[in-house]
């Protein structure tokens, strides 16, 4: 039996089905929009898409982690987003046929189904449930990336806060000690947060020592996001 969580390569399309975006939509119309998904593995550190590249392509994560990357004008790195099981992106290209905006990146071996932009464009067009999604989708990124932009002037504490809070909304899973989100290197806490490695690495220590989280080799358990929510000021 195919584990769901991290199939193996195929290019059965019930593997891109069972994706949350899918979810409810009427069978006939996802079949037909999907018989036509390439999945594919990809290891750690792989470059998926490159800003400036022009999008055949939207791309469904059925495992693993990416994150999406871009740079400022210093040319430093800045990393936008953490992606995880059942999320999408590269939807907005095929949608105003303009380039990528953006790198995406793996962060570990991870499973992703490829679909044709059109068939993708096909479903928002005869599917009006599935254009209202896409519109969630979107407002949720974007309320995500405003409240960041609010709590750039505040303490590490706050910063670091809200980014574990923002990855526990998007990449969330209940566990036995509370929600947990991957433990991701602290560079990339830094680049999402805007703050020196070292800062996140003992906000993070200070954190733990608060029982405010529980961090093993691959996660990271937020046991109250109450308690968490409590540290944004």
């Amino acid at each position: 039996m195919v584990d769901r969580m991290h199939p193996r390569d195929s290019n059965d399309p019930a593997l891109i089905r069972g994706a949350p975006f899918f979810e409810g939509l009427p069978e006939d119309a996802v079949e037909k929009a999907t018989k036509q998904v390439v999945i594919r593995n990809h290891p750690a550190n792989q470059v998926l898409l490159l800003e400036n590249d022009w999008g055949s392509s939207v791309y469904f994560i059925l495992g693993g982690w990416v994150k999406i990357r871009t740079y400022n004008l210093d040319g430093k790195e800045v990393t936008l987003n953490i992606l995880g099981l059942g999320e999408l992106f590269g939807e907005m290209a095929p949608l105003d046929e303009v380039p990528r905006s953006t790198d995406v990146i793996t962060l570990v071996p991870t499973t992703i189904g490829n679909l044709p932009a059109q068939d993708f464009v096909w479903l928002l067009r005869n599917e009006p449930e599935a254009g209202i999604r896409l519109a969630q989708l979107m407002a949720r990124r974007l309320r995500q990336v405003n409240r960041r932009l609010r709590l750039r002037e505040s303490d590490s504490m706050s910063r670091v806060a809200d980014i574990l809070l923002f990855l526990a909304d998007g990449q969330g899973k209940t566990g036995e000690q509370g929600i947990e989100i991957p433990n991701l290197p602290h560079r990339e806490l830094s680049s999402l947060s805007g703050l020196a490695r070292e800062t996140v690495t003992r906000v993070l220590s200070k954190m733990e020592r608060k029982s405010l989280i529980v961090r093993d080799r691959e996660t990271l358990t937020i046991p109250d996001l109450d308690a968490m929510e409590r540290m944004l000021v």
